[in-house]
Formats: C-alpha cells, sequence, structure tokens
C-alpha cells in the first residue's frame, strides 16, 4: 500500500495554508446548514426522495426540492468514512485518501490529440485512451489514473465501457472514472469484479471509482442521485464533483459560491449514508469562476487555488477524504 507524505500537518517541516479558524470554519457549515434546510437541494428521483425522507428530510414533491434538517446532514457527515482506500491491481499501489494526506491524478478528459507518430492533431480514439493509461501508470508522480482522453471512435453512450477495459488493462494503480448512467455503471462493476476475482474481492479491494457532479445552483439530477445510490449498494467509491462557476452558477463571491458548493457535496453526501451507511464517498471539487468577458470557466486561475485550499480545510474540517481539480 501506498502512504502518501502529509500536507498542512503540524510538524518542524512542510507546506501549508491555513485558510479558516475553527470559529470560520463553523461560522461555514451555519450558512450551509440555512441554506439546505430553507432553500432546499432540487432532487426530482422518488427513490431519492424517499431515502431521504425516511432519516429525517422534507420532500416537497410537487416542486422537487428536499430540504435538509441540519441534524439529518450532521448524522450522515459522521456515518461517512473518514478514509477511503482506492485500491490497485498492484496492491503496492493501492492510494489511500485520508486527513492530510496529498496525492495527484491526471486531469480528464481530453477529445483532441497531437499524433506523436504523424503530427497531426485529431480527435482522441480507443488506442489513445489505452496508451494514456500506460503513460499514466509509468509516471511515479501519479497515484491513481483518471481517464486521461476520451475513445470517440466508439458509440458515445458506452463509451465509457470501452474506456474502463483499455484503462483497466493498461495501469496497475487505481482507475477513476465517470460511468455516465446506472446501466454502464453496473456493466463496469461486473467487469471490475471479474479482474478482482468476484464481488466480494472487489468491495474489499475496489480498484475502480467513478465521479458524478451536482448541477449548480443546488440540483441533484436523477442521473445523478441513482449513481450515488447504487454506488452505495455496491460498495464503489464515488466522488462528488460539485462545478460551480462563481459569477455565473454561483454568487460571484467565492464565500457565496464556497456554501453552495458545500451544501451540494453534503446533500450527495447524504443521500447516500441514507442509503447504506458507512458507503464509501469523496468531498470533490472543479468549483472556478465564470470569465466573464469570455464566458468561460478557466481552471488554471489564482480563484480556483483558493477554492481549492477552502474545500480542503473544510473537508478536513468534517473529517472527510477530498478531491479537487488542478490546473
Amino acid at each position: 500500500m501506498r502512504t502518501n507524505v502529509r500536507a498542512g500537518f503540524k510538524q518542524s517541516g512542510g507546506f501549508g495554508i491555513n485558510m479558516f479558524t475553527d470559529d470560520e470554519l463553523y461560522a461555514l457549515h451555519l450558512s450551509t446548514m440555512e441554506v439546505m434546510n430553507d432553500v432546499g437541494i432540487g432532487i426530482k428521483d422518488p427513490v431519492a426522495q424517499e431515502a431521504l425522507y425516511s432519516v429525517g428530510c422534507r420532500v416537497d414533491k410537487a416542486k422537487g426540492v428536499v430540504r435538509f434538517p441540519a441534524y439529518v446532514v450532521e448524522d450522515a457527515i459522521r456515518k461517512a468514512p473518514a478514509s477511503v482506500t482506492f485500491a490497485a491491481r498492484n496492491p503496492e499501489k493501492d492510494h489511500v485518501l485520508e486527513d492530510n494526506r496529498v496525492g495527484f491524478t491526471n486531469f480528464g478528459e481530453g477529445i483532441m490529440i497531437n499524433d506523436i507518430y504523424t503530427g497531426e492533431h485529431r480527435q482522441t480514439v480507443k488506442k489513445d485512451v489505452a496508451q494514456a493509461a500506460l503513460m499514466a501508470d509509468w509516471c511515479s508522480a501519479i497515484d491513481i489514473h483518471e481517464r486521461a482522453i476520451a475513445a470517440q471512435d466508439t458509440p458515445a453512450i458506452i463509451a465509457p465501457l470501452h474506456e474502463s477495459q483499455v484503462n483497466i488493462t493498461n495501469t496497475s494503480k487505481h482507475l477513476t472514472q465517470g460511468c455516465g448512467n446506472v446501466r454502464n455503471l453496473r456493466r463496469i462493476h461486473k467487469m471490475m469484479s471479474y479482474i478482482a476475482g468476484s464481488e466480494e474481492a472487489f468491495r474489499a479491494r475496489p480498484i475502480y471509482s467513478t465521479i458524478t457532479c451536482p448541477i449548480s445552483p443546488l440540483q441533484i439530477a436523477p442521473e445523478s442521485s441513482e449513481l450515488i445510490m447504487e454506488c452505495a449498494h455496491l460498495g464503489i467509491p464515488i466522488t462528488i464533483i460539485s462545478m460551480a462557476l462563481a459569477g455565473g452558477t454561483t454568487p460571484v463571491t467565492l464565500a457565496g459560491t464556497l456554501i453552495t458548493h458545500n451544501a451540494e457535496v453534503l446533500a450527495a453526501i447524504t443521500l447516500s449514508q441514507a442509503t447504506v451507511p458507512g458507503a464509501p464517498i469523496v468531498y470533490g471539487s472543479s468549483t472556478t469562476i465564470m470569465d466573464l468577458r469570455y464566458t468561460t470557466s478557466p481552471v488554471g486561475c489564482p480563484d480556483l487555488a483558493i477554492i481549492n485550499a477552502a474545500v480542503a480545510k473544510l473537508s478536513q474540517f468534517y473529517r472527510l477524504p477530498s478531491w479537487v481539480a488542478g490546473g
């Protein structure tokens, strides 16, 4: 098992950023609880509504809005695991996500590539997906492999199946990638269980994890809620990645965006724990600002780094593992 160094840990050396005091973190939490209880989260999936109602949430079925009392959210946070192991095909490359541990992954997903043999600038295909996985497997600085590029020569609806197949074949590290829908998730689960030896072996050592994104502001689409619940049932770790845009889909202030982001992720975590207490889940972020001049979402801007640091501190406050985007 690979255990990475700590960051922001009280020691004689190292580097850390003290974004907030404990009082400030608690104030952010209270503001988030106010939003979740008074405004609520848009969740239209009736199965998800029922799961959340069963643990104490208030459901307005006509409007498709679920309101979360603070005690329900705080109970879910306590039930969620503080440490999640991203197992690898090679056990020596298992990666542990827990308090203050820092690791790295490649970003995803590219749709164009410069062919190293012909120099042609072209769309990515399945063969490129395999080669990217092999390269990421070789890079010692990369702890887990996230699908780097898309297999655009395969049918879009089942492309995640093709990508999972060549990715897991070409990396000995943990694989994470989105799957699109529950039907694909179940097929990928069968594939990974076969590789692991059995469904029980996969549950004990999940070599694959997935990702889903709330829709800002304050919405969890049925496709996402279904994935969250199915992952909880199957024991598949899932990372909840809010992709809020300050000044676009959320308030222009970073503080307002952070509270919106926090509400979206905590709602997803509450749904996961309402489905199966203790289900592996990761607090994620790809939140940034909207460039109001070009209407783009820059991921290399200083604001994204500030939000990432804030999200990391919030996840530490909740004792949850985190995953943040880089630029």
